[in-house]
């Protein structure tokens, strides 16, 4: 899939999930969710996505010796979401690269697309910060998520 597109059901079934609330914090002066916010909504998913399948950050880096960095994102902002609004944020590899991955993401609320991305991650060294293959554990669980959407 290329990055510049953005599936239109990116939390259709067999997509992980996680659910979010809107804390005032996260809103901006319209009383709507300030736009970078959904980004950080974004990335606890996908920490979310990654623990749920055994694969804790700070271990990968002390066991492994990688990171995943965010290389690009592709944005779409639809419809604002609102302080106390409780929403979902989907996340669901899309494609799977020697050193990179594809995430596709949606933000919810009662079934209502209200942002979506295409996150493209890379793994680097955690000390050089240089692409690096994704370690074979961690492939072969992405390819299981590649496989329950064929």
């Amino acid at each position: 899939m290329p990055m510049g597109s953005v599936p239109a059901a990116a939390a259709r079934c067999g997509a992980f999930s996680w659910p979010v609330r809107v804390y005032f914090e996260d809103t901006d002066a319209g009383g709507v969710v300030y736009y970078a916010n959904y980004l950080k909504f974004m990335e606890r998913a996908r920490t979310e996505w990654l623990r749920q399948r055994g694969f804790e950050q700070d271990r990968l880096r002390a066991e492994a010796g990688v990171l995943f960095v965010v290389r690009s994102v592709s944005l779409d902002l639809r419809r604002p979401a609102r302080f106390n609004d409780t929403l979902s944020v989907s996340c669901r590899p899309t494609a799977l690269g020697r050193v990179s991955v594809d995430i596709a993401q949606a933000v919810l609320r009662d079934a209502v697309e209200l942002a979506t991305a295409n996150v493209r991650l890379a793994c680097v060294d955690a000390e050089r910060f240089v692409p690096v293959a994704i370690p074979v554990s961690v492939r072969v669980a992405i390819e299981l998520d590649l496989g329950d959407e064929q």
